[in-house]
């Protein structure tokens, strides 16, 4: 673990240098245990792939008030969490105008696009943090078959519901929104609506299933 200041009212917590499930479940922990002390102090937790962001009020809390916090809950362990894990399955439907990078993603990957639908599909994906734009969930557990760069030119227009990969990563475009990744599909689904009490589909830490839909299911079924 590596603990360093990262502003003068922020502590970046390190747990690790790689994207990876254990360094998740480390994360996690920590996040967990920071707002289980409910602290009036902090102001706010970012979880990240391998880090904790903690924001905190400068006027009350030091850095290395902070520090020795965050090195009291280390020294307790940081094991499994300890509250249940949210599933969610998230239909898609991989019309190649709902996916119009589908056919390249296969050329990369030298696999028809029926396999890049069977992959994509038939993975269990692991919520790692939530960022960019209000909503959007990087998803951990692509398989690495799909592993693809992004856009060298990224889009000025992804629609909302929009289902991507770049890299090693998977996510759903929450919003109209620029964006650089490979898109494949769209989901009826709107994953945040801001006119909710929990206005995103997806937290840190849910696990996420894609099921394959067709076109009139779609349409049938797409929430406005």
């Amino acid at each position: 673990m590596n603990i360093v200041p990262a502003s003068d009212s922020s502590l970046l917590v390190v747990l690790g240098d790689a994207v990876s499930l254990d360094n998740h479940e480390r994360v996690m922990s920590l996040f967990l245990a920071l707002q289980r002390l409910n602290d009036p102090r902090m102001r706010n937790l970012h979880p990240a792939y391998a880090s904790v962001l903690i924001d905190f009020d400068p006027l009350r809390m030091s850095h290395e008030e902070a520090t020795t916090l965050v090195e009291n809950l280390g020294g307790e362990g940081l094991g499994q969490r300890e509250r249940p894990v949210n599933i969610v399955t998230i239909p898609v439907c991989y019309d190649l105008e709902f996916g119009p990078d589908l056919q390249h993603v296969a050329h990369h990957a030298k696999i028809p696009e029926r396999e890049v639908i069977r992959l994509h599909s038939s993975a269990t994906y692991r919520v790692h943090f939530l960022g960019f734009t209000p909503g959007f969930a990087y998803l951990g557990g692509l398989p690495e078959a799909l592993h693809a760069p992004r856009l060298a030119r990224p889009r000025k227009h992804v629609p909302a519901g929009t289902v991507a990969i770049a890299g090693s990563q998977a996510g759903v475009y929450p919003v109209d929104s620029p964006g650089g990744w490979q898109l494949i599909g769209r989901t009826p689904v709107r994953v945040f609506n801001p006119n909710t009490t929990r206005p995103a589909l997806l937290g840190t830490g849910d696990l996420v299933k894609f099921s394959a839909i067709d076109r009139a299911t779609f349409n049938a079924t797409v929430q406005r």
